[in-house]
């Protein structure tokens, strides 16, 4: 018990570290615009020190009745987030899935080279391709729309390589007994692969909703009705104007989050486990 006492406190001040800035928005989601004011005045720029508040003073709704009814603008921005991150989600499950069989279980040319250039390209920062994809999406004529979001998010190298490393961990013995059966390839996949492969599935689902999620640039850059922006863009940009409507809307941003990680986590230790991925 001594010896893990300090392993302990370790995990506890790491959790306490994670934890403290969601209670802090749940919070604080629970207070009038007034009290917020009162107790964040430097956001006025009055020259006043930021007190550090947590509990509220009288429980309020108000920046909860502003989101949802008064200002719903905000709740369409929701909304956008939802069908942006879920069209790129199952659009990426399918091509890296696709992506993710050919490299483990066919042999093509150059596939150690290409696999090589894959993980290059994960590696890098999305705004290194960020000038590259809108000069190409804008030959396509799909600035403005969400589809020049959605595009390059379905192709991400990540969701191959995560795929690759799962479905090698399944015996090639099992494919070839399928395809003895008289199996094409796509039923081989669909039927024996993806069922075998269903945690790292739900691992490529959840970090690529958060991914996606959290996103900013890309609909800065390419969506040029504001109407269209998702919730993500506004928690980065207005968070000053109206604090009690942010923390509201931070509520909002974190309960898709949670509620994947609350029912699918084991199957996420699982995928990230038998991807080998550290």
């Amino acid at each position: 018990m001594k010896k893990s006492l300090p392993r302990y406190i370790v995990l506890i001040f790491f959790s306490l570290f994670i934890l403290i800035p969601i209670i802090y928005t749940i919070m604080n989601s629970f207070m009038s615009a007034n009290e917020i004011n009162r107790y964040y005045s430097l956001m006025n720029e009055s020259g006043v020190k930021t007190m550090f508040h947590i509990f509220p003073d009288d429980f309020s709704f108000e920046g909860y009745y502003n989101m949802l009814l008064r200002q719903p603008d905000y709740l369409m921005k929701f909304w956008n987030s939802l069908i942006l991150t879920g069209s790129i989600v199952i659009g990426q499950v399918i091509i890296s899935s696709l992506g993710g069989y050919a490299f483990a279980k066919f042999e093509f040319p150059m596939k150690n080279g290409i696999f090589f250039l894959l993980i290059i390209l994960m590696m890098m920062p999305y705004q290194v391709t960020l000038v590259s994809n809108y000069i190409i999406l804008d030959k396509l004529h799909l600035i403005g729309s969400m589809w020049a979001v959605i595009f390059p998010g379905i192709f991400s190298p990540f969701g191959v390589f995560l795929m690759k490393q799962v479905i090698a961990t399944i015996p090639t013995e099992l494919l070839e007994a399928a395809r003895l059966d008289g199996a094409s390839e796509l039923q081989v996949l669909f039927r024996v692969v993806i069922p075998r492969a269903k945690s790292g599935v739900v691992s490529l689902v959840i970090l690529s909703f958060i991914d996606n999620w959290n996103m900013v640039e890309q609909p800065l850059v390419f969506l040029k009705d504001t109407r269209q922006y998702p919730l993500s863009i506004f928690l980065a940009q207005n968070y000053s104007q109206n604090m009690s409507l942010s923390f509201a809307c931070g509520v909002l941003a974190m309960i898709p989050v949670l509620l994947l990680f609350v029912f699918f986590e084991q199957e996420l230790i699982e995928g990230i486990s038998f991807s080998n991925l550290k």
